[in-house]
């Protein structure tokens, strides 16, 4: 089996009085919740994890990553199993499953690319949470569709603009819903924030 890079994306939601909220009470800092990843579900990419799988790796992540403060994700997917610290946007600071579902808070830090990533949100940019691995697929009986195998290592999760895992929006705490801006909102934010 030749292992491959997997990136699979979930919407992530969040609204402007959560932001808000979030900041205030936790010293500046933007911290988020939301699904992070599903379990024996097909995704808009055709992959099924299957939940042993997920299980395994996100033990792996946790005691390895997450308690040790080194689950940094990127914005935007790089075509690397590599985290670049210079483009870290983000933190995972907890992670725990709801049935399928693996559910996480993010902390969004005060780097270049993490300010892009909380001006994007306050700006009511829905965007995506994604998990980067890397791993083999087989085919399944369902056309179109194929599962990962053992094989999978779960590098990080990055945040991105386009979902392919149903329902992978991240949410603030109060459940808030905002009109989702035209992506022409998206260049300006950026430009705003590279010329300072």
């Amino acid at each position: 089996m030749n292992k491959k890079l997997l990136v699979d994306v979930r919407p992530f939601d969040i609204s402007r009085n959560k932001i808000d909220e979030s900041i205030k009470e936790n010293d500046g800092k933007l911290i988020v919740k939301g699904v992070l990843q599903r379990a024996e579900a097909k995704n808009q990419n055709g992959r099924v994890y299957p939940r042993e799988v997920l299980l395994k790796e996100v033990s792996k992540y946790l005691s390895e990553q997450v308690t040790e403060r080194r689950a940094l994700g990127e914005l935007d997917h790089p075509d690397s199993s590599v985290v670049n610290l210079n483009n870290a946007s983000h933190n995972i600071i907890e992670m725990h499953w709801d049935g399928d579902d693996l559910l996480g808070t993010v902390e969004v830090l005060s780097t270049p690319a993490g300010n892009i990533l909380k001006e994007l949100f306050k700006s009511g940019i829905k965007l995506g949470i994604s998990s980067r691995g890397l791993g083999s697929v087989e085919p399944m009986r369902e056309a179109d569709t194929v599962e990962v195998q053992p094989d999978f290592e779960l590098i990080a999760f990055d945040f991105v603009s386009n979902p392919s895992t149903h329902g992978a929006f991240m949410r603030p705490v109060n459940e808030g819903v905002e009109k989702q801006k035209p992506e022409t909102k998206i260049e300006s934010i950026i430009n705003s924030i590279m010329r300072g």
